[in-house]
């Protein structure tokens, strides 16, 4: 379990609420504790293994085995590249795509959804932060897109949410 970090707040769940609700423990944060994105800098070690595996073949062909195991060498290969190509750092947590996305906009943000999207052949790592507007109900919604290396906003986009739309989301 990691430790909570109080600058940085989240949704708690009350131990007997989460009881009485009959939440599951792989679901409940006072079991977990905070969740965080695994770097995708990880993908590296997939590609040592890959590039092993290509070693280990080659070493089997000298001893052996049927040149056109070659193909198969180069196939490891191709795949350790790609995964040293895709293993970027995330230097970006979620709490500051939060942030950034915040700044972006030009209203008051109240409700904020971060989700980790990979962009791209090499699968850069880029926030896709949903925010909506502090009022009640919201009357503007957005879409920040975060890029996960530099911090830097790499798209925005805003809306008026629909008077109709809120009224079918029961938000009024």
């Amino acid at each position: 379990m990691t430790d909570r970090r109080p600058e940085f707040p989240s949704i708690e769940v009350p131990a007997d609420v989460a009881a009485a609700a009959g939440m599951p423990a792989d679901l409940d944060a006072n079991v977990l504790g905070p969740y965080e994105v695994p770097d995708p800098v990880r993908r590296r070690r997939a590609g040592v293994v890959y590039f092993v595996a290509a070693v280990a073949t080659a070493v089997g062909i000298a001893m052996g085995l049927p040149v056109g195991m070659w193909l198969v060498v180069g196939m490891f290969v191709v795949i350790a590249a790609y995964h040293f190509a895709a293993g970027h750092h995330l230097a970006v947590k979620d709490h500051e795509a939060l942030t950034i996305a915040n700044k972006a906009m030009d209203f008051p943000v109240g409700h904020a959804s971060a989700v980790l999207g990979f962009d791209g052949i090499t699968a850069r790592p880029i926030w896709n932060v949903l925010v909506f507007s502090a009022d009640e109900p919201p009357s503007q919604r957005g879409l920040v897109r975060v890029d996960g290396r530099s911090a830097a906003i790499v798209e925005t986009y805003t809306e008026v949410v629909p008077p109709a739309e809120s009224m079918k989301t029961g938000t009024a």
